[in-house]
């Protein structure tokens, strides 16, 4: 019993971790993206572009 706790903390751990990770990855976006607009710009138009002709 004591290492399915220790699993789930473990997993919670991890998943924080995550959370922070993204969290961080998201404002380091948005602050580039209030920086260098016109790279932004052209960065979703390339995403645009390669979602549009990508093939599943």
């Amino acid at each position: 019993m004591a290492d399915a706790t220790a699993m789930e903390t473990s997993a919670d751990r991890r998943r924080r971790r995550r959370d922070r990770f993204l969290r961080a990855l998201n404002e380091a976006r948005a602050v580039r993206n209030q920086v260098r607009p016109r790279q932004a710009r052209a960065a979703r138009m390339r995403r645009a572009i390669h979602m549009r002709t990508f093939s599943w």
